[in-house]
């Protein structure tokens, strides 16, 4: 398992690298958050799934991803795209972008009656989205094996999350039932078989 101090000096070092200009792309760094990433990669094991986000040097190196390849990866401009299919992990720069490719793959472990689950992880942003919300509400209902890691820096990009998306408060919504009189799209009749 990779130390807080190896991650904290592999962030630097991109960071300085980046600094100096070898890096001309975007670049996504982690700091402060390696306990809690250590104590959850304690748990995936070789053939589980991690699915990442644009800042995915942590879970990256976590996972087992040689260093000095992903360092080379950074430096040819991908920093928000590692992905290895060898170690099973990927990532995406979309907010919320791997999301239903998590939980297809998710799907695909369960039908296939293997043993290996997906993590995926987002930020306290993407856990706000439509996306978010639609993909736990379906890998909950058919039990699927995937962990949803929400990572809160209480930032969206630069802008406290609860005031970007709201605070926390559920409100009582206008609920009513009825029974439809045409089918999901155009029209038609209903039959009974």
């Amino acid at each position: 398992m990779v130390s807080t101090s190896e991650l904290v000096a592999f962030a630097d070092g991109v960071g300085k690298r980046f600094e100096a200009g070898d890096i001309r792309s975007p670049v996504h760094l982690s700091k402060g958050n390696e306990k809690q990433l250590i104590h959850i990669f304690e748990s995936i094991n070789e053939d589980d799934w991690v699915f990442s986000t644009h800042r995915s040097h942590y879970h990256a190196l976590l996972k087992g991803i040689d260093p000095d390849w992903l360092m080379g990866e950074i430096l040819a401009n991908r920093s928000m795209h590692i992905n290895s299919a060898e170690h099973r992990f990927f990532t995406s720069s979309i907010v919320g972008g791997c999301l239903p490719i998590a939980l297809g793959v998710a799907m695909g472990i369960k039908k296939q009656g293997q043993t290996n689950k997906v993590y995926i992880f987002v930020g306290d942003m993407a856990a706000e989205t439509g996306s978010f919300h639609e993909c736990t509400k379906y890998a909950w209902n058919h039990d699927l094996p995937i962990v949803f890691v929400i990572e809160d820096n209480g930032l969206s990009v630069n802008t406290n999350t609860r005031d970007a998306w709201g605070q926390c408060r559920v409100k009582k919504p206008t609920y009513y039932k009825y029974e439809r009189e045409y089918p999901h799209a155009g029209t038609g009749v209903f039959v009974s078989f």
